[in-house]
């Protein structure tokens, strides 16, 4: 595993992505909280691995203005989803990411896919090695046999996926494959960094 994640960490410094590697998820958590400075603001994705770092109440703790779409009332997430994408900072985790550095994400909405790249000054996306894969080809698939069914069920979706297990490219209305993106490169104009942690993150 050592030797993949360096050769994942060189392959997004040429892609002009900052990297970083840490051993467990309270140190990526320590470095988070280092990075963001005390005034900034912090908007955050739909994303079960910064709800396991528990990012979100250190930063609300010692002051800083959070905006995340899961700590409020059903009919206050759409404000919330607009104000996470214009915050300073925006923390959120990726699907996949491939041995070659690229970053593939599928939405529902397409607010945490789109805040990823444009909008915040600085994006910071938390990666679990879970999410390590071969290729473009085997991390869609990745995240349409796990991390979308496993969503599917933990929002108590009525998409086929949650009962099968795996995608069957549906029409429903709940469905949440509904936006795909992939990172190449480190977008002009925002300050992306990709923080990578040696533990099982998020789905």
């Amino acid at each position: 595993m050592k030797e993949t994640v360096e050769v994942i960490l060189g392959n997004l410094k040429k892609r002009n992505i900052d990297a970083q590697y840490f051993v467990t998820k309270e140190e990526a958590h320590a470095a988070i909280l280092n990075e963001i400075q005390l005034t900034d603001t912090v908007g955050i994705g739909g994303s079960m691995t910064i709800k396991e770092l528990n990012l979100h109440e250190a930063l609300i703790e010692r002051g800083n203005s959070v905006f995340w779409h899961w700590l409020v009332a059903p009919e206050d997430r759409e404000s919330q989803r607009k104000s996470a994408a214009l915050a300073d900072v925006y923390l959120s985790s990726t699907n996949a990411i491939t041995k070659d550095g690229e970053l593939i994400n599928i939405d529902g909405l397409g607010n945490r896919v789109s805040a990823m790249v444009y909008g915040p000054k600085k994006s910071i996306v938390v990666c679990g090695v879970n999410k390590i894969c071969d290729d473009l080809i085997s991390g869609i698939d990745r995240i349409k046999t796990e991390a979308c069914p496993s969503n599917a069920k933990r929002l108590g979706l009525k998409t086929p996926c949650a009962k099968t297990d795996h995608c069957n490219d549906c029409f429903s209305e709940d469905r949440m494959c509904n936006v795909t993106t992939i990172i190449n490169n480190k977008p002009m104009g925002i300050d992306l960094k990709v923080y990578l942690v040696e533990e099982t993150l998020g789905y």
